[in-house]
C-alpha cells in the first residue's frame, strides 16, 4: 500500500461574496489580482500578524500597570542613570 507524501497545503473551500471578491481584487497590488489563493493567503497572514501584535499590546499595556514590573523598571532606571550620561559631556 502507497503511502501519501504530507503536504504543507490545507485546501479548503470557501464561499465568498462576489462584491467582496472584486473590491479586494481590485484593490490588491497587481501580482495577487489574478491568484485569489495567493491573495487569500497574504490576507490571513496579514490577519495573524495583526492579532499577534493586537494581542502583543494588549499585554504590554497589562506590564504596564503592574504594580511589581512598574517597581522593577523604576529599580532598573536609578541603576542606570549614571550610565546614560557616560561620555558625554555636560551642557
Amino acid at each position: 500500500m502507497k503511502r501519501k507524501k504530507s503536504s504543507n497545503t490545507v485546501r479548503r473551500s470557501v464561499a465568498l461574496p462576489r462584491r467582496l471578491v472584486e473590491e479586494v481584487t481590485a484593490l490588491a497590488p497587481p501580482e495577487l489580482r489574478q491568484n485569489l489563493n495567493r491573495l487569500v493567503t497574504v490576507a490571513l497572514k496579514e490577519f495573524a500578524d495583526r492579532q499577534k501584535a493586537l494581542e502583543f499590546e494588549k499585554v504590554m499595556a497589562e506590564m504596564a500597570t503592574d504594580p511589581g514590573i512598574k517597581s522593577e523598571n523604576a529599580v532598573i532606571s536609578t541603576e542606570f542613570a549614571i550610565a546614560e550620561t557616560d561620555g558625554l559631556k555636560n551642557d
